[in-house]
């Protein structure tokens, strides 16, 4: 039987997270892991040190699932990395223990609820294009107008800089370089 390992994560540096690295050692961690930062970073290199440091039958700790995922998606996808290195989760707050039959079965539970939102998201919005082509609207992006981008074409072979034709045009600038990329054309100094 491996350790137990802990992980806190606080979302700003105005908070702390020496409430959750207590609870945390109260249940057993035999060493805490932490990190600052929004759950909207991906990076978490607390999370990426313990990753490194744990062992195959080591049990990471976290006070409550949110700390270790900002979606059902990515807690998920950090659920399945631990288990593909032999590693359990815990959770004190929701009382979940992945290294038990139930705790497993919880977690595939949360699995099949976040595959039909992913469908149900996927349909409304097949829903939602269907809808509009019924009204008559053209979802998606809008079909490049060929009388501005020639305009654009002849400001900047008039040596106007693609930003202000793009800008006098109401084009994108990048559509401007990419269309010179494809034709070959240099840009004007």
């Amino acid at each position: 039987m491996g350790g137990m390992l802990g992980y806190a994560r606080v979302s700003t540096g105005d908070q702390d997270v020496a409430g959750q690295s207590i609870r945390l050692k109260e249940a057993g961690a035999i060493k805490v892991f932490t990190d600052v930062m929004s759950g909207k970073s991906m990076a978490r290199p607390g999370l990426a040190d313990l990753m490194a440091y744990a062992r195959k039958g080591d049990t990471l700790a976290v006070v409550r699932l949110d700390r270790l995922g900002r979606s059902l998606t990515e807690l998920l996808a950090t659920v399945e990395h631990l288990r593909d290195q032999g590693l359990a989760l815990v959770s004190l707050e929701e009382k979940i223990d992945t290294s038990s039959a139930a705790g497993e079965l919880i977690f595939h539970m949360f699995g099949a609820i976040a595959h039909f939102e992913r469908r149900l998201i996927s349909e409304r919005t097949r829903d939602g294009i269907a809808a509009a082509r019924v009204k008559g609207k053209c979802p998606g992006r809008q079909p490049l107008d060929r009388c501005k981008l020639d305009a654009a074409l002849m400001l900047v072979a008039a040596r106007v800089s693609p930003t202000e034709a793009a800008r006098q045009l109401g084009i994108g600038r990048s559509t401007i370089y990419r269309e010179m990329r494809r034709l070959g054309v240099e840009r004007p100094m």
